[in-house]
C-alpha cells in the first residue's frame, strides 16, 4: 500500500487536499471516499480507518474540508455543511477519474458531522454504492436542545446577531474556540473527551482551535436526518455509540428506524469519541464488512 498526497480543484477555485491510499493491485479496485466531522482534520484519528479500508483492498481518498488542514479556501475554519457536501461530490468525481479505481464501485464513509453529510450524499448522489455513517449528526435543532441550556440560548442568539451586524460594518466573521474548559470563552465543546480528542498531538499547523461563530448557527440549522429514508436503495450502515451525548444516541437510533432497506445497525460501547479509541476495532471492522459486501474487494488481502 502507498499513501499519496493529492489535491483537486473545487468550485470557486479552492483546492481540496488529502491522502490517497492505494493498495498494490494490477487492476482497478473499489474505492471509499471519507472525511472528518466538525472542524476536524485528517490527522485526527482517521488515518487508522483509512489504512484498515486500504488493507481490505479498497482505494481510499481521505480529504480535508475546505478551509481546514491542508485544503485551501479563502475563509479559514468555517464549517458550512452544504459547501462541504458540494466539495465531497467533487471528491467522488476525483476518485472516478483515477486509473486505480473502478468508478462503478465507490462508497462513502463519514463520522460525526460528516456522518450527516454522507446521509445527504447517499440520498442525492447515485454514484455512491454504499454508505457508512458513524456516530452521525441527525438534527442540529434537536442536538441544540440537548446541549445548550435554556438560559444560554438568548446569549447564543445575541452572539449570532452581533456577528451579522459586525460583518455588515466590514469586519471579518467572528470566531470562537472549538474546545475550551474555560466557561468565560465561547466554545463549541467543553466535555473532557472532546477536549482530549481535538487537542491530540498532530503535526504543527495541521489544526487550529477556532471556528467561525456562524459555523455554530449553520450547525443548529442542519438537518441531515431528513434525508435518511431517501438513501435507499443504496445500502446504509449506521454505527452508533450507545452513550453518545454529542450527536446523541437516541436521535441516531430513531433515524435508523426511518431508514429503508438495505440497512444495518451496529452499536458500540461508549461515547462519541470511542469509535476512534477503545472501540476502533469494532467500528472499523463493521465498516470493512459492509463495504466488502456491497462493493466487493477482490484486490483485498
Amino acid at each position: 500500500m502507498k499513501r499519496l498526497d493529492i489535491e483537486f480543484a473545487a468550485e470557486g477555485g479552492a483546492t481540496i487536499a488529502g491522502w490517497l491510499f492505494v493498495p498494490d493491485s494490477s487492476h482497478a479496485l473499489p474505492a471509499i471516499s471519507m472525511a472528518h466531522g466538525y472542524a476536524g482534520v485528517k490527522e485526527q484519528g482517521l488515518e487508522s480507518f483509512a489504512k484498515a479500508f486500504a488493507d481490505a483492498g479498497f482505494v481510499v481518498l481521505l480529504h480535508d474540508h475546505r478551509g481546514f488542514g491542508a485544503s485551501g479556501g479563502d475563509l479559514r475554519q468555517d464549517v458550512d455543511p452544504w459547501r462541504q457536501i458540494a466539495d465531497w461530490r467533487r471528491a467522488i468525481s476525483f476518485l472516478e477519474s483515477r486509473p486505480e479505481v473502478d468508478p462503478s464501485r465507490i462508497g462513502i464513509w463519514g463520522t460525526s458531522y460528516a456522518g450527516g453529510h454522507v446521509l445527504v450524499l447517499g440520498a442525492t448522489d447515485r454514484r455512491v454504492k454504499a454508505v457508512v455513517s458513524q456516530v452521525p449528526t441527525i438534527s442540529g435543532y434537536e442536538q441544540g436542545l440537548r446541549r445548550v441550556p435554556p438560559d444560554g440560548v438568548a446569549k447564543l442568539e445575541e452572539l449570532f446577531s452581533d456577528d451579522e451586524r459586525a460583518q455588515l460594518a466590514g469586519f471579518p466573521p467572528r470566531r470562537q474556540a472549538i474546545v475550551s474548559s474555560d466557561l468565560s470563552i465561547a466554545a463549541s465543546y467543553r466535555t473532557p473527551d472532546a477536549i482530549s480528542f481535538y487537542t491530540q498531538t498532530v503535526p504543527e499547523g495541521a489544526w487550529e482551535n477556532n471556528v467561525t461563530v456562524r459555523s455554530t448557527r449553520l450547525a443548529r440549522m442542519y438537518e441531515p436526518g431528513t434525508w435518511v429514508p431517501r438513501v435507499s436503495p443504496t445500502p446504509l450502515l449506521m454505527v452508533v455509540a450507545m452513550d453518545d451525548t454529542i450527536t446523541v444516541t437516541d436521535l441516531a437510533l430513531a433515524a435508523y428506524e426511518r431508514a429503508l432497506e438495505p440497512k444495518k445497525l451496529v452499536t458500540i460501547k461508549g461515547g462519541h469519541f470511542d469509535p476512534y479509541l477503545d472501540e476502533f476495532r469494532a467500528a472499523s471492522s463493521a465498516a470493512v464488512a459492509w463495504f466488502t459486501k456491497h462493493l466487493g474487494n477482490e484486490g483485498g488481502r
